[in-house]
């Protein structure tokens, strides 16, 4: 449908720098209730400068499809909830925060709907801390509860993405758990592929005690790189990024996607020029090469393929009903259709360009997908908008 661009902001508080791989989006539907009647109800709840997280609140502006993708035919969103601290000082110090967010009406005995929150660091290792809560939309008063645990899962697996499982499904296969958490992390450490867990907690007090452990359901889980058994998702690549997901239905048809940065070709450890790095963190070391980078990051040790695009995974939500039904392993349902969307980026400078996309929410009323783009219009972010085929 073509995209939108954010508010102009200076200092933290602001959209500079965010929109990346470790940002958050949510679709809120009663959002903007005095708004323009242009078909774009609703509003969206988003992180900021990636090192503090602050969440603010924005209309969603019609899209525009620019042939020349030109920012100045791109209409602007406005700020209906200026930036707040609600989930930044959780994060200070941490290694490369990951935050996932998601709106979801009121459940059990809430009195109102809430945004749900999960948050994480890079290295997390064998942790297993609470991790996971909500809050409330007012943002000047957010009325915060958490974090807890799902159940004695590692970080490493829950603590990245989070978004609504369709109701319908979610009555027969996960009963009173409405809400997808998990993660994904390169190198394959906690899943070589998407993993996926459905939750509520909203079951266990309102709101938990702090430090609780929620009771899941399993829905996908891979296996590490550190197993001994060796359970991948096809395609998969150490340098792969699966950010944010959603989860689709129309009619009889439905789907669960997984978006991101998709790792083509050959894979290794080091440098975006071919240099390879032990990484058993024992030498001989190579020379770090002095690279210019062309865009952000390029210059990094991590982990590389010849190319990535941007991509959306598919898989079939009747995959995922065996699992919790425990007639397929966590490790056996695989995409069954992949979409590179490398077409309608803005911001492509070269082949071997990481974090392409980042945030993710929808809006399964009018079935909007959102999708942010860092670094599209400046140092700012841009907002995809794709429609759902009814």
């Amino acid at each position: 449908m073509g995209a939108f661009r954010l508010p102009d902001s200076s200092g933290d508080k602001g959209w500079v720098w965010a929109g990346n791989e470790m940002g958050a989006l949510a679709y809120y539907p009663h959002g903007d209730s005095k708004g323009a009647n242009d078909g774009y109800p609703g509003s969206l709840y988003g992180t900021g400068n990636d090192q503090y997280k602050y969440i603010s609140e924005v209309n969603i502006p019609t899209p525009v499809v620019s042939g020349e993708k030109n920012l100045n035919d791109l209409n602007t969103a406005t700020t209906l909830q200026d930036f707040e601290d609600i989930l930044g000082h959780k994060l200070q110090g941490k290694e490369l925060p990951k935050l996932g967010l998601t709106y979801l009406e009121s459940q059990g005995e809430q009195e109102n709907g809430k945004l749900y929150y999960c948050y994480g660091e890079h290295i997390q290792d064998e942790e297993k801390i609470p991790s996971h809560g909500w809050f409330d939309l007012d943002l000047s008063n957010p009325q915060l509860q958490g974090d807890w645990k799902i159940g004695d899962k590692l970080n490493l697996l829950t603590t990245y993405y989070l978004f609504n499982i369709n109701k319908e499904w979610a009555d027969i296969y996960t009963p009173s758990k409405y809400l997808a958490t998990g993660r994904f992390r390169d190198g394959g450490q906690g899943s070589q592929g998407p993993s996926l867990y459905a939750y509520g907690p909203w079951n266990e007090g309102n709101p938990p005690a702090s430090g609780t452990k929620l009771s899941y359901v399993t829905l996908l889980e891979y296996s590490s790189v550190t197993d001994s058994e060796s359970h991948v998702m096809d395609r998969y690549s150490h340098s792969d990024e699966w950010n944010g997901g959603a989860w689709l239905a129309s009619g009889s048809r439905s789907s669960v996607l997984f978006l991101g940065t998709k790792g083509m070709g050959n894979t290794w450890y080091g440098f975006s020029d071919g240099t390879k790095w032990p990484t058993s963190g024992e030498g001989p070391f190579p020379p770090v090469p002095g690279i210019s980078p062309t865009f952000y990051g390029e210059d990094l040790r991590g982990w590389w393929s010849d190319r990535f695009q941007a991509e959306i995974l598919f898989y079939d939500p009747s995959d995922l009903a065996a699992v919790a039904n425990g007639t397929m392993k966590p490790y056996e349902p695989q995409p069954y259709a992949t979409l590179n969307i490398d077409q309608y980026l803005f911001n492509l400078q070269s082949s071997k360009q990481k974090d392409r996309v980042g945030a993710v929410a929808y809006d399964s009323q009018h079935g909007f997908l959102y999708v942010s783009e860092p670094l599209a219009d400046g140092n700012k972010p841009i907002i995809h908008v794709w429609k759902l085929k009814k």
